[in-house]
């Protein structure tokens, strides 16, 4: 059924059915109080005792200034309730609150889902946006009475001042920008139309023709868990990527291009990070059966829907898990459950199974997915994300190419084992100064080198603000020819 010197040469539609905000930052521009989304890291700095609110333990206990300096314990997330009101998730996932079962004002990180005594607002200095007071639910002001004891009893002052307990210095140490916080930060009445709308410009017809005519023949388009149950998502997630899903299909069909469906957002998040629709950055998938049984769905739905449609190529079944949160036997475990529900709509769609994000062996799959007709191992290479890379020159980055990206597909791409796909790649780096012809030699590298991939490539991503993540404008500004 299948030409076997048939390489895909394809583009991601990253940032399209799965939001990311640095591919369209003006995505968020709408969003009222956009400071406080969920999953955004808070640090608080009393001005008294000049210490750090800190969970002690990590939570499971009581609220505390007296940390010098700010880490895990010292990190609080947010959940965001409404424009004004948020949950404050702490490092061993509990929420921060009031103790209801003590006095009812000390602050407590004691509870396991968020309620009423669990919601605080913050309020900013309108001159110093950093200066902020908690206020709790029962109306009063958090403050530091001393470095151990945290409670909810001030009723604030009309200044800002350094003698004011109830005045924090709040850090930001980490913000999340992904469908989780666009949908919920509009909020239920504005999400659906503000999606729909980058739904319906974002990726158009012109995209997949400009693609064909580009040497390019297939795309790899992200999609998220919650895709199975449109039109009426799980909130805050809203209806209508489904239909998106399906213009692009028919616009496949249309101008002949392959379509590779990745499950890109697992239900809890497979990695933290803003593309896996996480709500706070924790890691929640694969921890349980349930989790696993629920996307084991997702990629039955969308076998099911796509099998009879020539285009179909391949099913992704998740992308990058992280070993930080997800342990080899539960990644085996679904990928064998995935494999199996891809086969019982058809056995001609390759299955692609992503090596774990971190993980040192990326043979790891292999004892698995060698027995598996029609499959692929998916392995992401960057020159990027490693401290090693920061320094290097323009000819060290494409030595690396040659020499160590070779043999790393060298060394995952057997005679008898599943086919290997470089499904993420791009011309960037962290080289200062570079000139087209540099940009251009780097481009010629990677195509040279994953190229020899047995399944094929893909650049990341067709549209993107960043202009050498967009490979249409690499290849309409002459950056690459294919």
């Amino acid at each position: 059924m299948v030409d076997p010197s048939f390489r895909v040469r394809a583009v991601n539609l990253g940032g399209w059915l799965v939001t990311e905000g640095w591919i369209k930052p003006s995505l968020f521009d709408g969003i009222v109080n956009k400071d406080f989304l969920d999953g955004t890291q808070l640090q608080f700095k009393s001005v008294t005792t000049g210490k750090y609110l800190c969970a002690e333990q990590g939570g499971g206990s009581i609220i505390v200034a007296n940390r010098t300096a700010a880490s895990g314990w010292e990190t609080f997330r947010l959940w965001r309730i409404n424009e004004t009101a948020f949950n404050f998730r702490v490092f061993d996932k509990q929420f921060i609150g009031l103790d209801t079962r003590g006095n009812g004002i000390d602050i407590v990180a004691t509870s396991e889902a968020p309620g009423n005594s669990d919601t605080f607002e913050i309020l900013r200095d309108a001159d110093d946006k950093n200066r902020v007071r908690i206020k709790a639910p029962n109306g009063y002001y958090l403050q530091a009475k001393t470095e151990e004891q945290v409670t909810a009893d001030s009723i604030g002052s009309e200044g800002w001042g350094d003698d004011d307990p109830s005045v924090f210095v709040m850090t930001v140490a980490g913000r999340l920008e992904g469908e989780f916080q666009v949908t919920n930060g509009y909020g239920p009445e504005k999400a659906p139309l503000v999606m729909r709308e980058h739904w319906d410009t974002f990726i158009v017809e012109k995209d997949f023709e400009f693609i064909s005519q580009n040497g390019l023949n297939a795309v790899r388009i992200p999609v998220g868990w919650w895709i199975a149950s449109d039109p009426t998502p799980p909130p805050p997630f809203v209806g209508g990527s489904l239909a998106s899903l399906d213009n692009a299909f028919l616009w496949a069909e249309k101008y002949g291009l392959k379509v590779i469906i990745d499950l890109h957002a697992a239900p809890g998040s497979q990695n933290g990070l803003d593309h896996s629709g996480s709500r706070d950055g924790f890691i929640e998938w694969g921890q349980t059966d349930e989790t696993i049984n629920q996307t084991v769905t997702v990629i039955e739905f969308l076998t099911a829907r796509y099998a009879k449609n020539p285009s179909l190529y391949a099913v992704q079944l998740i992308n990058e898990p992280s070993i930080w949160g997800v342990t080899l036997d539960n990644v085996i475990k679904y990928y064998k459950a995935g494999y199996a529900a891809v086969r019982r709509h058809t056995w001609t769609a390759f299955v692609v199974m992503a090596n774990r994000l971190g993980s040192e062996d990326p043979r790891e799959l292999f004892p698995m997915a060698s027995g598996l007709q029609g499959s692929v191992i998916d392995v992401h290479y960057y020159n990027l994300y490693e401290d090693k890379f920061n320094n290097y020159t323009v000819q060290q980055n494409i030595d690396f190419v040659y020499n160590n990206r070779s043999s790393q597909l060298n060394h995952v791409t057997t005679s008898n084992g599943p086919l290997t796909f470089v499904g993420e790649w791009v011309a960037e780096w962290q080289v200062n100064g570079a000139t087209k012809e540099d940009y251009q030699r780097f481009a010629k590298a990677q195509l040279e080198v994953y190229g020899r991939a047995s399944f094929g490539w893909a650049y990341w991503t067709l549209n993107n603000i960043n202009k050498h993540w967009s490979l249409e404008w690499m290849i309409k500004d002459g950056y690459i020819k294919l």
